[in-house]
């Protein structure tokens, strides 16, 4: 990150972390106005799309009738998981934000669009941050791996990993899909926060839906400014604390001169995710072509 050009946020007065005051008293009452309206509309469209989880742990956040307060959030969520939320003007550097990261606290943009910006936002602004990925700091196990997640930037930075890395936070963090009892739901941050890609991912046909795996993870290219060509679809969280266990070097050693794969390429090994009918009705394709159906009670794929 190039501190302060061409980003949104007042990096005047950040601390050597980048943190600083989120000086809540300063909000207005139209951006509280505002804040209620992105999270009345975003709220109305969560039941059958996001994951159980997500929804449980946003009504214990309880923020729906003003901006939050980052200091009185944080007594809570300490207690439940061992997180903190700290305030920041924007972006932070990669080796700043993992650090962060890795000692469970959370950077949350102070800063909230304008009106005009209801549906389209280039950088993440508090309601980005908060309610997309706030409540998932409530799971246990979720907030686990996105600490090992953390601890593992440094690594990352010093061996030329870091867009491999990225790509675990991007596809599993921002934009993760999960197989629940009640069948295909989205936890990630970057389509629960947006009205459109919380329904286009979990029920367009169009998306390729790939069961998750590390290495592929960490190997696919994204798009920034559009819908997703790929979702990664875990059975459980627990894959994603358990990856951490997972060494990175040699990963990073054999991606270093492989180029990217195409997000709307699929591969062989892949095991596909389709939907058939809606969200709650998924056939999944093996590595071999083989499919059978999937039920809200049956869901590993072949």
């Amino acid at each position: 990150m190039d501190q302060g050009k061409n980003l949104r946020g007042d990096y005047s007065h950040i601390n050597d972390d980048y943190t600083i005051l989120q000086d809540w008293d300063a909000y207005t009452e139209a951006e509280h106005e505002l804040w209620r309206k992105l999270y009345a509309r975003q709220s109305a469209i969560l039941s059958g799309y996001a994951a159980p989880d997500y929804i449980r742990n946003l009504a214990r956040l309880d923020a729906a009738d003003q901006i939050p307060h980052f200091g009185r959030v944080s007594e809570q969520l300490h207690a439940a998981t061992g997180w903190h939320l700290v305030a920041v003007p924007g972006l932070v550097p990669d080796d700043v934000f993992f650090d962060h990261l890795a000692n469970r606290r959370f950077p949350v943009t102070v800063w909230l669009r304008k009106p005009e910006e209801m549906d389209y936002l280039v950088e993440p602004d508090i309601f980005h941050d908060f309610f997309g990925h706030v409540p998932m700091l409530y799971d246990p196990v979720f907030a686990d791996y996105l600490a090992a997640y953390g601890a593992k930037g440094a690594e990352a930075i010093a061996m030329g990993g870091l867009k491999n890395l990225a790509r675990m936070y991007w596809y599993m963090v921002e934009f993760g899909l999960i197989m629940t009892e009640h069948g295909l739901r989205a936890y990630g941050a970057g389509m629960l926060s947006s009205q459109t890609e919380t329904i286009y991912s979990v029920t367009d046909p169009t998306p390729n839906r790939v069961a998750f795996d590390l290495e592929r993870v960490m190997a696919t290219d994204y798009a920034i400014d559009d819908f997703q060509k790929t979702y990664f679809v875990l059975e459980s969280y627990d894959q994603l604390f358990d990856a951490m266990k997972t060494s990175m070097a040699p990963i990073y050693e054999r991606l270093v001169n492989q180029p990217s794969i195409d997000p709307e390429t699929t591969l062989p090994t892949d095991r596909l995710y389709h939907l058939h009918g809606d969200a709650d009705g998924i056939i999944a394709l093996g590595p071999q072509g083989s499919t059978h159906n999937i039920t809200a009670k049956q869901q590993r794929p072949a």
